[in-house]
């Protein structure tokens, strides 16, 4: 009597479904909203969100968007920044008045990356020098914004300072991006995806460069 050898895996076996982190799990449904009627609401409560306390950018669903339908990029951007003005608002809020709470200050510290005591200390003495230039920079590039609108209420600094440092930055981030689309069309989605770090980081380096040389050369 002969037996049988226990069986194998086939080759034609289906591979395990795979696992994916929370935050990638969140940054898909951010994504879903895309294919949805609900699409602008969307992304206006994504970007309030994203500047106090919601790790994914709405950069995600600003380019999803501006893909499906480029002729609306701008419209699109709009939104996306006054709604993150908006939120930064409510960020410098929450700073400026609920910091002493030890239940949020603990949820910030525990849930929302960059928000921590070394960071709430150096951020300070940021503020003390640079203000203006801190939030923009922060409101421009992909420096985690809502770190910087929460610790500015933390700090108290000047608030129309802040606001007027958002909105610009805010806007001129987001209006680059629906500019490319106009400009270029869904092909530049790559290059955004790629390099839009590097193009935000050096625009904001040559703008404050320009202020500086005007303020000691002339």
């Amino acid at each position: 009597m002969t037996t049988s050898a226990p069986p194998t895996a086939s080759a034609s076996t289906p591979p395990a479904p795979e696992r994916r982190g929370p935050i990638r799990r969140l940054y898909d449904w951010v994504l879903h909203w895309a294919d949805t009627p609900y699409a602008m609401p969307a992304l206006f409560v994504l970007s309030f969100a994203e500047s106090s306390f919601f790790p994914i950018p709405p950069d995600v669903l600003l380019i999803a968007l501006c893909i499906g339908e480029v002729q609306k990029s701008y419209r699109f951007a709009f939104w996306c920044s006054v709604a993150s003005v908006l939120g930064g608002m409510a960020g410098y809020g929450i700073g400026a008045f609920l910091w002493d709470v030890e239940a949020v200050r603990s949820f910030f510290y525990t849930w929302i990356p960059g928000v921590n005591e070394h960071n709430v200390a150096r951020v300070a003495g940021l503020y003390d020098e640079y203000n203006f230039w801190v939030v923009f920079v922060a409101a421009f590039t992909p420096i985690p914004y809502k770190v910087i609108t929460i610790l500015a209420g933390v700090c108290t600094i000047n608030f129309p300072m802040f606001v007027l440092a958002s909105v610009i930055g805010r806007s001129a981030r987001f209006y680059l991006v629906a500019w490319l689309f106009k400009r270029f069309g869904p092909p530049i989605k790559e290059f955004i995806e790629r390099r839009f770090a590097l193009v935000t980081f050096a625009g904001a380096v040559l703008l404050i460069g320009g202020f500086v040389a005007i303020k000691y050369l002339l």
